[in-house]
């Protein structure tokens, strides 16, 4: 969700919260009944930094907030902050370390993240069994959450016990979203998938909702992360004649060096679609699309996020996050700080006079996937379904601007469009 270069349209309640990792902000305050922990789980290392760094700040901002008007409930919030990122690259055996790490430390009654869906399904399995609340702000692949794509087989201990929540809507809408807006741009399309969880997922709902508009797919390919070279996928689809190429994965699997390698490949030219992870930051920034495909290659090229860009105050909430970080907010920043909002809410409502962390634990688990309760976010009020899934199902659409980011190239907004009933 990019909120630079947007104005006001009314005041908004900031709730929540900031603080460095294993510690409090500078000038907290608040506390009487103690210290509780919120989990961070978000890749945040090498070229995963551009998605992970903005979207980690959105809860750190939170955070902040809530303890200098004095904590939540009598308690002072800090963070246990992890990262599932190896080698640069997220990982889901990473993650579920990373949970079982959260999980046994007591004083962590909740957790935001992670960023990936195939790291979601490593996690899981395990944070249900504990009872442990994930909100999600970036998941978006259906079968985390969806019964009839196997939902309940990542809860084996707790199948009819749900304990994942997510702010961002799923890919039966991204990717319908997705294919809508390639068939604007042709009706000949090359897709490429990255091989996991997410971008084979909503490369499988692009490519079907493609052919329903009367597309034709000229071929297809999956790759895994580990290709470093497209050239010979690229010649072979060249001769096919594409009219446009969907890539359905992120930046750190392929989604910038294929667009890269596209240009080489004389395809520089053929308009570049892809969802949610290719959608990050501007060019200069480490590990974004526009740095890795270079600034030129990544022209003509159009993202989908799964999350509202009309934020109910998008200034208000810019101008907090540009004056603790010196920089704009990221894609996910805001759903971050929604999921932050949730969790303290449910701190707030739910866990009553206890200080008791496992009652903790379970009473916020219990509030949030209520689907009565509703709660008020910077990204408007919304409540979760009985699988989970957000009340929001707005996709938002963006395109590449060369000039845009002082030059140096950036995503811009182009509209949204609410899925829901579709």
């Amino acid at each position: 969700m990019k909120l630079r270069n947007l104005g006001a349209l009314g005041v908004a309640v900031l709730l929540a919260a900031g603080a460095c990792q294993q510690g409090t902000a500078p000038g907290a305050s608040g506390g009487a009944k103690g210290t509780l922990k919120l989990g961070i789980d978000l890749p945040l290392s090498g070229g995963e930094v551009a998605n992970g760094e903005p979207t980690r700040n959105g809860v750190q901002l939170a955070v902040k907030q809530a303890n200098e008007k004095g904590g939540v409930n009598g308690w002072k919030i800090e963070l246990n902050i992890q990262d599932d990122a190896v080698n640069g690259v997220h990982d889901p055996q990473q993650g579920a370390k990373n949970v079982q790490t959260l999980i046994a430390d007591s004083s962590v009654v909740a957790m935001v993240g992670p960023y990936n869906s195939n790291v979601a399904k490593a996690q899981i399995p395990i944070t249900n069994e504990a009872g442990l609340l994930q909100c999600s702000p970036a998941n978006t692949n259906f079968g985390l959450t969806i019964p009839k794509y196997g939902a309940k087989d990542l809860r084996p201990k707790n199948p009819d016990k749900i304990n994942y929540v997510r702010v961002a809507t799923t890919d039966l809408s991204q990717g319908a979203a997705g294919a809508a807006r390639a068939y604007e741009l042709g009706k000949k399309v090359y897709i490429v998938d990255d091989t996991e969880t997410f971008g084979k997922g909503v490369a499988d709902v692009f490519e079907e909702e493609f052919k329903k508009l009367g597309g034709t797919v000229v071929k297809r390919d999956g790759q895994p992360k580990s290709n470093s070279d497209y050239t010979s996928l690229l010649t072979a689809a060249k001769a096919l004649g594409p009219d446009v190429v969907y890539f359905g994965g992120t930046t750190p699997t392929g989604g910038g060096l294929l667009r890269k390698q596209m240009a080489s490949a004389g395809m520089g030219n053929i308009p570049y679609v892809g969802p949610d992870g290719i959608v990050d930051g501007p060019g200069g920034q480490q590990g974004s699309f526009i740095t890795v495909a270079g600034k030129e290659a990544a022209a003509n090229s159009f993202g989908t996020i799964a999350a509202i860009h009309d934020i109910p105050n998008p200034q208000a909430f810019a101008d907090a996050y540009t004056k603790e970080y010196t920089k704009a907010p990221g894609a996910y920043s805001a759903p971050a700080y929604a999921c932050t909002q949730v969790i303290l809410t449910a701190l707030e409502k739910a866990s009553g006079t206890t200080t008791d962390t496992k009652a903790i634990r379970e009473a916020i688990r219990a509030y949030v996937t209520t689907p009565a309760n509703k709660f008020d976010t910077v990204l408007g009020t919304l409540n979760f379904d009985e699988n989970g899934d957000t009340s929001q199902k707005i996709i938002s659409f963006y395109k590449t601007d060369p000039s845009a980011a002082g030059g140096k190239g950036d995503w811009v907004f182009e509209k949204q469009q609410d899925f829901a009933g579709k």
